[in-house]
């Protein structure tokens, strides 16, 4: 089932870098097929989605972190990057749409910032390339910051912020100006990945997984589900149409006539395309799809067959596949989910 645009807890180590698949015994030949199928489409999650262009250090993360929580990054003061994305619930929401600076409700559902930086896109439209371009750009719109030297003069008189910034780039001359304010952000959001029993079966341990669970990988695999949805991150690697056999108006009632990626192209042929995103942590990132229109991830994978795929799925099948997208759900480190002391003293964490 192709579900290009479904927004979508054991513990797990984190593998080394240097870790291959564990040398685990199946448990059965299916289950032997259905590793080397899963093989062909996804990948094993990293350590860290590092980045050649921003190399991750322990300072560069935490100030990033700093700011991530830092309600000083909006212009009243009322919203941090916490707000939309808040990192106690999967890093959403769960609102159809987000509360901007200035009040109002954005014209796109949030998505998670979980694992996003394995994406090689960012936003419903693809316009941004990486985490650290998209980390720039809602300070100037939905936190309404009116232009970037408004916030590195913010910033500046700081004197907490003076230090972590000249420890994350040593050698500059004037580390805090915004292009840092990009990289610190996205070097933390590079380390926000969660590890699930869906990896532990991809390292090779088959009973991370239910028989049910298994079921549901292999009619995802089956009926072209991990053609759009595959990769590290189980998607965020393409864009698609959403609606190729009926117009995706019709079965969730969307309110939002949104023309996806032609409002960045001004291409009719990109009209109602928009990023395929990641399935990771999806049973706990409703609601769903660019306009948040749908709640239910059962309701949601059934509307995905009908109108990607052209096909009704029974009931057993649309459980089967929940079933599986739900052994998605990964860990969340526990210290990503609580603000900086250092805000604290700042008195602007998020609250």
């Amino acid at each position: 089932m192709l579900i290009p645009l479904l927004v979508m807890t054991a513990c797990f180590n984190k593998p080394n870098k240097e870790e291959s698949v564990s040398q685990v015994s199946p448990t059965s030949k299916e289950d032997t097929v259905l590793f080397d199928q899963a093989k062909l489409f996804f990948k094993q999650l990293p350590p860290d989605a590092e980045s050649k262009d921003n190399a991750l250090t322990a300072a560069k993360v935490k100030l990033g972190k700093m700011l991530f929580y830092d309600n000083l990054l909006s212009n009243s003061g009322n919203n941090s990057c916490n707000s939309c994305h808040n990192l106690a619930a999967y890093g959403v929401d769960n609102e159809v749409t987000s509360v901007g600076d200035n009040g109002e409700h954005g014209k796109r559902n949030s998505p998670t910032v979980f694992n996003a930086a394995l994406h090689n896109m960012q936003f419903w439209d693809g316009r941004a390339r990486s985490v650290e371009e998209q980390a720039g750009m809602p300070i100037l719109t939905e936190m309404a910051i009116p232009h970037k030297g408004f916030l590195v003069d913010r910033l500046k008189v700081e004197a907490t912020y003076k230090n972590y910034f000249y420890n994350a780039f040593p050698g500059e001359a004037d580390p805090i100006n915004y292009t840092n304010v990009q990289k610190a952000i996205g070097a933390f959001e590079r380390t926000l990945l969660t590890p699930s029993r869906f990896d532990k079966f991809m390292h090779g341990d088959f009973a991370a997984l239910t028989e049910s669970e298994k079921t549901g990988m292999k009619i995802f695999l089956n009926v072209g589900c991990a053609n759009c949805h595959n990769g590290v991150g189980i998607g965020g690697e393409s864009l698609q149409k959403f609606g190729l056999y009926t117009d995706y108006r019709t079965l969730t009632n969307s309110r939002v006539d949104d023309q996806g990626r032609m409002k960045v192209t001004n291409n009719k042929a990109d009209e109602d395309v928009f990023k395929v995103p990641g399935l990771r942590n999806v049973e706990k990132t409703y609601p769903y799809f660019h306009d948040g229109s749908i709640t239910s991830l059962d309701s949601t994978i059934r509307i995905m067959a009908k109108i990607q795929l052209d096909r009704t799925f029974t009931t057993d099948e649309v459980q089967s596949i929940s079933g599986f997208l739900r052994s998605l759900t990964g860990d969340v480190n526990e210290d990503a989910k609580k603000p900086p002391e250092e805000l604290k003293s700042l008195m602007k964490g998020t609250m």
